[in-house]
């Protein structure tokens, strides 16, 4: 073997010195993140969108500088919780996000389509890069935590956000059913392939209180979160009740309403 010259970049042989390579997109040179949280869910319709809105708009009532990333290119529905409509304004050298009623900086998508119904009907590379270009061209001001609405599983699109985005922990979302917690433990395996640490997890519908009688009913069967947390030693968990008060107020672009929901929760991942 050839004498080692510590410059990796012209070395062909493989050692335990080698730097690995980082694919870490740079940030616009005028924004300021400080913290990159993701939301990821095992598949879809389990609630991501609303506890990455619900965690934000906890955020902001608490003081934090908050943005959400909405990374889901192909079925955005951030704007629509937060009853965001104009289109995200730019330049020819950025994109400037759009602001909710309480002062969350969000980029969507459905900020950039003519119309929010129309469908994006992209291959992964170019999902992948425009979920970069959130990240490097969008100006975001000053945030102490930004919150990544993930795309549903563990494909392309989650793996472009965990690699080009300095994500420094994941909430997991999740809902009672015994077939989506063996997925949920997909979504926790890859979070700790990829080397970041699940700082939470969420399961959503887990009980529904009865109006007459007052007692929590397991509409979907018995809640296995507690065993999921346990199994990977994930502290921090929560119960998102069945509540229509979530729809209507997601509906009317009003979720900031819902703010107190994750209180506590938030205030054990925020510190």
């Amino acid at each position: 073997m050839s004498e080692c010259t510590h410059n990796c970049e012209t070395c062909g042989q493989s050692c335990s010195d080698r730097k690995a390579e980082s694919f870490l997109a740079p940030m616009n040179e005028l924004s300021d993140v400080k913290k990159v949280i993701a939301v990821v869910s095992g598949k879809g319709g389990v609630g991501k969108s609303l506890v990455t809105s619900l965690m934000a708009s906890a955020a902001r009532k608490k003081g934090f500088k908050t943005a959400v990333l909405d990374a889901d290119i192909t079925g955005p529905s951030i704007p629509k919780v937060f009853g965001i409509t104009e289109r995200a304004t730019g330049t020819d050298t950025a994109l400037y996000p759009s602001v909710t009623k309480t002062g969350i900086e969000v980029m969507s998508v459905n900020l950039l389509l003519e119309n929010a119904t129309d469908p994006v009907v992209w291959r992964g590379p170019v999902i992948a890069g425009v979920i970069k270009q959130f990240w490097t061209d969008v100006v975001w001001n000053d945030i102490d935590f930004m919150f990544v609405d993930m795309p549903p599983g563990t494909g392309d699109a989650p793996l472009t956000v965990f690699q080009s985005l300095p994500v420094a922990g994941i909430i997991v979302v999740t809902s009672p059913q015994e077939l989506v917690s063996m997925i949920v433990e997909k979504a926790v395996k890859m979070a700790n392939m990829m080397n970041i640490p699940v700082i939470g997890l969420v399961e959503n519908m887990s009980y529904f209180v009865c109006d007459e009688c007052g007692k929590k009913h397991y509409i979907y069967g018995e809640s296995h979160i507690d065993e999921i947390a346990e199994k990977y030693g994930i502290k921090n968990i929560a119960k998102l009740p069945i509540d229509p008060e979530f729809a209507k107020a997601a509906d009317k672009g009003d979720i900031e309403s819902c703010a107190d929901m994750l209180s506590e929760f938030a205030d054990k991942i925020l510190g």
